[in-house]
């Protein structure tokens, strides 16, 4: 599988994710209300962890294809795993 597969999964994923920003952002606007704009907020900081998971999967699975040093990718696997522990409520 090319490295182009794993490269145009992450940009969709992300422009998925600008989309539901930007719709989120309107929807807060057309109903004008704090407690709906909260809900709504609360949806999208759900959608914020499990995007930064499913393109870094990708991503390291993209890299793995390409004969990166598995030390490598431990670390970067590691390095996604605290940001994701460090931002934990």
């Amino acid at each position: 599988m090319s490295q182009h597969v794993f490269l145009r999964g992450m940009v969709a994923i992300r422009l998925f994710s600008a989309l539901a920003e930007l719709t989120g952002a309107l929807l807060m606007w057309r109903f004008q209300r704090l407690e709906t704009a909260v809900r709504i907020n609360g949806l999208l900081g759900l959608v914020g962890p499990l995007v930064l998971t499913t393109t870094m999967a990708l991503g390291l699975a993209g890299l793995a294809q390409s004969r990166l040093p598995a030390a490598r990718l431990v670390w970067i696997g590691a390095g996604v795993g605290l940001i994701l522990w460090g931002t934990r409520r």
